[in-house]
């Protein structure tokens, strides 16, 4: 039985932020969800709106807030390249103003805070599988820049107010997460490939589809994020969260296309600029610090997600 906590979830109307509202109130806890719904949205979470311990708050991090709270999950910024790039300048200040705005909060109230940081800080590596001590190879200046150093400098600043303050920090490095509640239009290649597959679409592949990335189902996901928060102060992280099993994408487009019976053939396009050639998680610290691994195959978990977005485009008529 869980002690009962107040935690905050900042982008908790986000596709990661309310699966983990959804599994917080499943453990007992009482929700705080900050968003302010520049990518979130309130279909996300409208299941909860009768939930007794869940509560919703439209705020933008990169202002200071002032609330009562044990545990803070900070997961507020724009995942997706064309989310990210739309706004580039605002994607530096959510992760830089607002990392500060949240390490503030969680000094004045003593809770513990974790930071959603990413794989995107090794940028496009040059070491394979990833782990944690590798210090990533990342344009400073490209158009990707506003959220692999902004989500870099958030890293820092978490580590320099665990040293300089005492806060008990947890960062864990994301790798791709899918699965239902992902935005129809962000880009990202599983939600891309479903949509184009239910649509009979051209699925859209860049370059030749043999750089590689590697997948996680959102509820393993979520598990890891809980894990790491509840784990002993003195396991701060970097941690990565990911699933190691590796795909090409042009593996993953012949995957939907089986899995949707679609029509869809597959058109090739040029790469986008910094487009990573590889990205796998090394596991192995989540693996013996947290007993975690992912659960949920490839197959499981886009049967999921096609599911979802079936439903999603039926109710929207598409």
């Amino acid at each position: 039985m869980h002690l009962k906590k107040r935690v905050l979830v900042t982008g908790g109307s986000g596709f990661v932020g309310s699966h983990l509202c959804d599994r917080l109130l499943a453990d007992g806890h009482d929700v705080l969800c900050v968003d302010n719904f520049f990518t979130g949205s309130k279909r996300n979470i409208v299941h909860l709106k009768d939930h007794p311990y869940f509560e919703v708050l439209r705020h933008d991090v990169t202002f200071p807030l002032y609330v009562q709270v044990d545990r803070i999950y900070n997961l507020a910024c724009p995942a997706s390249p064309i989310h990210y790039q739309n706004d580039p300048v605002q994607t530096t200040k959510v992760n830089v103003h607002g990392s500060i705005n949240m390490l503030g909060l969680a000094r004045r109230v003593n809770a513990r805070i974790l930071q959603a940081s990413t794989s995107e800080i090794y940028g496009d590596p040059e070491v394979h599988p990833q782990t944690e001590d590798y210090w990533g190879n990342v344009n400073c200046v490209g158009p990707r820049s506003c959220y692999d150093e902004g989500k870099r400098c958030a890293e820092t600043l978490f580590f320099d107010y665990h040293r300089e303050h005492g806060l008990q920090i947890k960062v864990a490095r994301i790798f791709n997460t899918y699965g239902p509640r992902m935005h129809v239009n962000d880009g990202r290649v599983v939600s891309n490939f479903v949509i184009q597959a239910l649509k009979n679409q051209p699925i859209t592949v860049y370059g030749d589809g043999s750089q590689t990335r590697s997948f996680c189902y959102v509820d393993d996901l979520v598990e890891g994020l809980v894990r790491l928060m509840e784990s002993p102060a003195e396991i701060t992280g970097p941690m990565n969260l990911g699933n190691p099993r590796e795909f090409t994408i042009l593996e993953l487009a012949e995957k939907v296309i089986d899995l949707t019976g679609s029509r869809s053939p597959i058109r090739h396009e040029p790469l986008p600029v910094d487009d990573p050639r590889q990205r796998r998680p090394d596991i192995g610290l989540a693996e013996s610090t947290l007993g975690w691994k992912p659960k949920i195959s490839l197959e499981e978990g886009i049967k999921k997600t096609v599911e979802y977005f079936e439903r999603l485009l039926g109710e929207d008529g598409c």
